[in-house]
């Protein structure tokens, strides 16, 4: 029981489930399986059967696939207290990319049928799922998007001030810490590595970063922003 209340209360904070109600939250923690994996173990591969989803209490997991000529591409990277493969869950279809951790890491396994029971209880439970689904499908849609209007440096760029919050038109300095390897931001971002340090060693000559192993310290936020190669 303890384990469970552990697990209720990690669940209650995940955005999906922030409106639950505490007994609905209480009988899916009772299905939910505690996951501990060392870094470079696969979850599941592509191919799969989807049996439910998984969330991230701490590590990092990358989804990806394995193009015809053996490269890897990876679709996202997902830290703590984020969700993956609720939508093939619902498709009832295998799953479409692979996952694995990319550091050590425990997850949460919430089994499909307790989901399913739960949507059978409450529509209002479906509603808060759909929102979940639809902002993934936003930042998907968004990718896209980059991919095919951005340049590299524009990617770049963007994934370095994503956590940025200082007010438009006010310079400041902001220090990165690049959560995975480069060589999997470079894949994430659609680069290959060499374009990727590249960006970085160009950014690094126009005095606007610097760079130190995995942290990156931009020097100022506002010329990065305005900054075009």
């Amino acid at each position: 029981m303890k384990a469970d209340l552990k697990i209720g209360a990690f669940l209650a904070n995940v955005p999906m489930f922030k409106d639950v109600a505490p007994e609905e939250i209480e009988r899916i923690a009772q299905s939910t399986k505690v996951m501990h994996a060392d870094r470079g173990v696969t979850l599941f591969h592509k191919g799969d059967p989807c049996h439910g989803f998984h969330i991230v209490v701490y590590g990092q997991v990358k989804l990806g696939f394995t193009s015809p000529t053996g490269a890897d591409k990876v679709v996202e990277i997902i830290g703590p207290g984020l969700s993956f493969g609720e939508a093939v869950m619902f498709l009832d279809k295998p799953h479409v990319v692979y996952a694995q951790t990319i550091a050590d890491s425990m997850l949460l396994f919430v089994t499909k049928q307790a989901v399913l029971d739960e949507l059978d209880r409450d529509t209002r439970f479906a509603r808060r799922m759909l929102g979940g689904l639809s902002r993934r499908l936003h930042s998907l849609v968004s990718d896209v998007e980059a991919y095919s209007m951005c340049s590299g440096a524009q990617r770049v760029i963007g994934y370095l001030l994503r956590d940025d919050h200082t007010d438009a038109g006010r310079a400041a300095a902001l220090e990165v810490n690049l959560p995975t390897s480069k060589n999997i931001i470079a894949s994430r971002l659609n680069l290959t590595p060499q374009h990727f340090s590249r960006i970085l060693h160009e950014l690094t000559e126009a005095a606007l970063i610097e760079v130190d192993g995995r942290t990156i310290r931009i020097l100022d936020v506002d010329r990065l922003r305005a900054f075009e190669m």
